[in-house]
This record gives structure tokens, sequence and C-alpha cells, in this order.
């Protein structure tokens, strides 16, 4: 299940500059969003969380979309203003009302945690839905974990398994995980360690220490892959150094033997 994460990451701004500022102080919304998130990230300026709060409020007087998630991200992380995850919420609706994908997602996630909102499966699915047909990963990847946990909607694996490889095909890892997980169990879809073993490599590949150790399974019992004891002791060591617990048991047995 994947979170909200820092905003000014995902807006990938115009780069600090004069003209930006005199753009933003004329009125011009996507220049405001846009210098609240070079101070927010602190890229060509000062960090300063006020001032993403500041030059996000003037975005949203505009009922620009981003602007009003992206107050709202600040809302939700207590960054520049006080924590407050009913704001947060309030902000993320105008933005999702809107058909603003990533804060779909973001409300879906409240709905999902209960943050801010009561919990409430079926509008979180409802919201996450909205967002993963945009083509949002976070979306595509949370719709998938509905699905194969019967949150908010019927359990059904071969649904969670065509939202999890939209997810995956995009390089996100969480879902690569996922859909490496659905592989070798076989839930939605035909059981094929090979197929497992390729989804768990892009996620292990990109630190998932979950699939570091599922990888390392695959290759100490040559399932999917030959079996290969160097590669498994690889894949267990780096998820072990994340502290993957299940990672280290399985290392200490096999350097017992």
């Amino acid at each position: 299940m994947l979170a909200v994460s820092g905003w000014a990451e995902d807006l990938k701004p115009e780069p600090y500059s004069a003209e930006l500022v005199k753009r933003a102080e004329a009125g011009d919304a996507k220049a405001q969003y846009d210098l609240g998130a070079c101070y927010y990230s602190g890229k060509g300026v000062t960090q300063d969380y006020k001032k993403p709060v500041k030059w996000n409020m003037k975005s949203t007087q505009q009922r620009n979309a981003i602007g009003q998630h992206y107050l709202g991200a600040c809302q939700y992380e207590g960054k520049g203003v006080t924590q407050d995850y009913k704001k947060a919420v309030k902000w993320w609706t105008k933005a999702a009302e809107q058909g603003y994908a990533k804060g779909q997602h973001s409300l879906g996630w409240c709905y999902y945690s209960g943050y801010g909102v009561a919990q409430d499966y079926k509008e979180a699915v409802k919201w996450y839905t909205k967002s993963a047909e945009q083509g949002d990963v976070r979306g595509q990847c949370n719709v998938g974990f509905s699905y194969y946990n019967g949150y908010g909607v019927a359990q059904d694996y071969k649904e969670a398994v065509k939202w999890y490889t939209k997810s995956a095909e995009q390089g996100d890892a969480d879902s690569q995980f996922s859909l490496g997980w659905s592989y070798y169990n076989g839930f939605g879809v035909a059981q094929d360690y090979k197929e497992a073993v390729k989804w768990y490599t892009k996620s292990a590949e990109q630190g998932d220490a979950v699939a570091q150790s599922c990888l390392g399974t695959c290759y100490y019992e040559g399932k999917g892959a030959n079996q290969d004891y160097k590669e498994a002791v690889k894949w267990w060591t780096k998820a072990a150094e994340q502290a993957g617990i299940e990672a280290k048991n399985k290392l200490e047995k096999l350097k017992s033997k």
C-alpha cells in the first residue's frame, strides 16, 4: 500500500529564478506552486516550509487543483503549518473533485487510513480507482492492493493482478513485488516461477527488502532460476541489511549448514 509522498519531488517544479518569483507575484498560479515547491525542497533557494504554504494558498485562490493538492500535503505533513489531517482532507477533496489524479489518490489514502475522516474502504477504492484510471502509479498499486485483500471491494486476485501489472510496468517497486508474489503463488494468474523471479528482480534492484528476501529464496530453492546459493546469500544479505528479519533468519540457517 502506497501512501502520499513528498509532493515537491512529484511536482518537478521549474527551477528557482527571479523570473519565477516575478510571475508568481503577478498571480501566475503555476509559478506560485512551482515557487512553493522550490522553497519546500530547498532547490535554488534556502529551504523554508512556511513559504510553500503561502504560495500554494495564493494558487488555491484561483481554484488551482495542483495548488490545492500540495497545500493539503503541507497540512498532512505539518510542514510550515500545524499538522491537521482534516484540513488536508478538505484541500485534497477540492483537488480530487476537479479531477486531479494525485489529489484523488491522496484522498483515497485518507479514507483508507482514517486520517482526517472516518475510515471507509469503499470510499478509498472509489478515489483510488479514479486516480488509477488516469494512470497514476500509486492509485493503480492501491487499487490492486484493495482487490487483493478485499478492502472495500469483493476480493478478486485477477483484478489485483490487472492493476499491479499496470503499476509495475511503470516501474513501481511495490507493485513489482506484489506481481511477483502473485505469479509465485498462482494468485489471479497461472503459477509461473520464472515470471515471479523477473518481477522480484525488478523490485529488488530498486531496494525493496521483501522482494530481495523472496528473490533469495527463489535462488536457494531453484524456482524460476537455476539454483545458486551465492545469489541467494547476495539477496538475503541485501534484505538483512535493511533489517529484514526473515532474510536474516534464512541467512543464518544457510551459514549453519
